[in-house]
C-alpha cells in the first residue's frame, strides 16, 4: 500500500508541475507578445485578467510542489490539487463547454488532477521527515 501512495504522490507532483509550466509558458507568451488573446473554455476570466491568474498560479504551483518535496508546507500542495481539480469539474461539467467530438483529453486531466489529489492527500498525511 506504501508503493501506491508514494508512486501517487509522486504522480502529483510529476502532473502539477508539468501542467504549472504549461500554464507558465502560455502566460509568459501572451505577456511577452502584449496580445492576450488566450482562451481556456474551462476558466472563467478572459484576456489580461486571465494571462496573470495563470502566472500567478503556475507560481504558487511550482512553489507548493517545490515544498511539498521538501515536506514544508504540504497542504499547500493539497490545496492547490483541490483548487485544479473543482476548476476542471466546473469548467468540463456544470458549464456549456462543448465537447468536440473525442473527450479523451478531457478525461485524462480529470483523471489525472482525482489521482493528483489523492496522491495530495497522501503526502499531506505523511509525517514529516526529520
Amino acid at each position: 500500500m506504501e508503493l501506491v501512495k508514494f508512486l501517487m504522490r509522486y504522480f502529483g507532483y510529476l502532473f502539477h508541475g508539468l501542467l504549472s509550466l504549461f500554464l507558465l509558458g502560455a502566460a509568459f507568451m501572451a505577456l511577452i507578445s502584449d496580445l492576450h488573446t488566450l482562451r481556456f473554455a474551462v476558466l472563467p476570466w478572459t484576456g489580461a485578467a486571465l494571462t496573470y491568474w495563470l502566472l500567478g498560479g503556475a507560481v504558487v504551483a511550482l512553489a507548493s510542489i517545490v515544498l511539498a518535496i521538501q515536506g514544508v508546507l504540504r497542504p499547500l500542495f493539497f490545496l492547490w490539487s483541490l483548487v485544479v481539480l473543482v476548476m476542471l469539474v466546473r469548467g468540463y461539467v456544470f458549464t456549456g463547454y462543448g465537447f468536440s467530438g473525442s473527450v479523451t483529453t478531457e478525461l485524462v486531466l480529470l483523471a489525472g488532477a482525482a489521482l493528483s489529489l489523492a496522491g495530495a492527500w497522501f503526502g499531506m498525511r505523511r509525517p514529516a521527515r526529520a
